[in-house]
């Protein structure tokens, strides 16, 4: 046994570790009581500046001393001459140095980095954007890292395109790198803008807006820089076709400019002496300084959205006074002023119609995708090759897709359809555990698909039955349908979006799984409503449809409820102009 060393137990090194531990933790809560209890007695000496920096040079994520440390600096800078504090604060850039090192994410380290450059007397930009290189090549997706370097930018002023080759640099080492490429989509429009769109002739006279100032620009690339884009995304997500980052930036490229902000739609039903005002994105109607303006002459109206809980609506609507406009023998001119956006949309009545409207359709405003030139359509064309040929190599990437997916829409969405449909099966085969998400996703495209079919035929009926639908969306975009069947697919529910058909007169939904009508909210013209085969198993859930005063018939045979007692007289009672009901 003799010149062996001693082998501690198990137990007798955490008995060890634990003394030490309660000796630090002593230690921690002592100093920790001292920072307190002078900066409770307003003390702001030397002595607090060195406990705190104690404290926060194991633990930097200690808000409280900061704010503390802070104070103190604060109180230096009255009794301190500027080279004195400028030394105190490069001092305190070296300490935040050791700080990072221990949490390279520490927030309270960072905004303190933040508020001591802002304070600097000579602050030296170079310094903090060497640091930044420094901890984005330890951790490229170092966020609060990414955060410091755009203010330290923005406030020293560096080139947008010096900020552009940087992340050149970052990509080109690391194509797996996020925060990159994000960063680079921020630095494009403004750099390479797009150039903004003369307006079309034909819509010239119906609206007047002011230039487009820089806070409001569509945030798009011009087309010379987004086909050299295409290119750089292009190499990154053949060289792994599995990695999110590139494939996620692509998809910006893809998309197209937010709407301009416009009155799209003005219809005026004179028999309902009511007028409804369709926006090109929600707003509300109520603080945005919206005006209608009858024969000349402004009209004192109460605006309301067309359900209780839209504060904010893309569809807005309003009663006149009886007997403004219900004169078959009279013609009307109507005019809906946004003061807002210093726009407007006028409306004519004729003599002998009972409802009007002036809009821009789905086709004119170009909703669903981008109007394409000769060379992009053909460098989109290019690139959907390309991404088949990879899809070829990789025919379970789920990216691959959904890109082509996307690339197809931008390119001729009604042409593409049954292709589209086909590979969103493959997908959800691919990425069961994004099924739901991408059954939405395909709802919403084959909708769009529909309002495009149905403009094109200039009809108001939407009929878009056994499509597998599971959700409803661009609503606002049917408030002239008079006839919707929704039949044979998988919807639960009617959203209160719903309520944006004002316009209803027949809803076929039967043979879907609907167990909640809440969107049937006060649809003025509705009179007929097939729901057959759904999942609506007591008579409240019906309630909606008491705020129609139009219904007449009521079909709901294979419905659950229909095997309730006393069904039909708790119809009767809830539905009272309801004369035609199948149960």
């Amino acid at each position: 046994m003799h010149g062996r060393v001693k082998v501690k137990s198990t137990a007798q090194q955490e008995e060890e570790k634990k003394k030490e531990r309660e000796k630090k933790l002593k230690i921690y809560v002592a100093v920790r009581d001292a920072c307190f209890s002078k900066r409770t007695e307003g003390i702001f000496d030397d002595e607090a500046f060195q406990l705190t920096q104690q404290l926060l040079s194991s633990n930097p994520d200690f808000a409280t001393l900061w704010n503390y440390r802070r104070e103190i600096l604060m109180h230096l800078e009255t009794v301190k001459e500027e080279d004195e504090v400028q030394k105190i604060y490069e001092a305190e850039l070296l300490f935040l140095e050791s700080c990072l090192k221990v949490n390279p994410k520490s927030y309270g380290s960072w905004h303190h980095r933040g508020w001591v450059s802002a304070r600097l007397p000579r602050p030296d930009w170079a310094r903090e954007l060497t640091l930044c290189d420094r901890c984005l090549s330890l951790d490229d997706r170092n966020f609060h890292c990414w955060d410091y370097r755009r203010m330290v930018v923005k406030v020293s002023g560096v080139p947008v395109d010096q900020e552009l080759q940087f992340t050149d640099r970052l990509i080109g080492s690391n194509f797996s790198n996020y925060s990159s490429w994000h960063y680079r989509s921020t630095l494009l429009p403004l750099l390479h803008p797009e150039s903004p769109e003369p307006p079309s002739p034909c819509h010239g006279p119906l609206q007047s807006s002011p230039p487009r100032s820089p806070q409001t620009h569509s945030h798009r690339v011009c087309e010379e820089q987004l086909l050299k884009e295409y290119e750089l995304v292009q190499n990154a997500f053949f060289t792994d076709p599995s990695d999110q980052s590139a494939w996620f930036y692509y998809r910006w490229l893809l998309g197209r400019a937010e709407r301009e902000e416009m009155i799209s739609c003005v219809y005026v039903s004179r028999e309902g002496e009511r007028v409804a005002v369709v926006f090109s994105r929600p707003v509300n109607a109520q603080s945005v300084g919206l005006c209608l303006v009858l024969d000349g002459q402004p009209q004192r109206v109460e605006w309301r959205s067309v359900h209780p809980r839209f504060k904010h609506s893309p569809i807005w609507i309003c009663d006149l006074p009886p007997g403004t406009i219900s004169d078959l023998s009279n013609e009307h001119n109507l005019t809906v002023h946004w003061t807002e956006k210093h726009t407007h949309r006028d409306c004519a009545l004729y003599t002998g119609r009972t409802e009007s409207w002036c809009r821009d359709s789905a086709t004119d405003q170009e909703l669903f995708r981008s109007e394409l030139s000769v060379e992009k359509t053909s460098v989109l064309q290019s690139e959907l090759q390309s991404v088949k040929q990879l899809q070829e190599l990789e025919p379970l990437n789920k990216w691959c897709l959904l890109t082509i997916i996307l690339l197809m829409r931008a390119l001729d969405p009604l042409g593409y359809e049954k292709e589209t449909l086909a590979h969103f099966q493959t997908l959800k085969e691919v990425d069961s555990m994004r099924s739901a998400y991408y059954s939405d996703l395909c709802s919403k495209f084959m909708i769009e698909n529909t309002i495009l079919k149905m403009e094109y035929a200039e009809v108001r009926v939407f009929s878009i039955s056994d499509k597998n639908l599971t959700t409803l969306c661009h609503l606002d975009q049917l408030l002239l349908v008079t006839h919707i069947n929704l039949s044979s697919n998988h919807l639960q529910r009617l959203p209160p979006q719903f309520a944006m058909l004002q316009c209803l007169e027949v809803l076929e939904a039967d043979n879907n799984s609907i167990e909640n009508l809440e969107g049937v909210h006060h649809l003025p013209k509705l009179e007929e409503v097939i729901l057959k085969n759904n999942k609506i198993s007591i008579v409240a859930d019906l309630q909606p449809l008491a705020s129609c005063p139009r219904l007449r018939h009521l079909d709901l045979g294979g419905n659950p409820v229909t095997q309730a007692a006393n069904v039909e007289s708790e119809l009767a009672e809830l539905l009272p102009s309801v004369t035609d009901l199948l149960l």
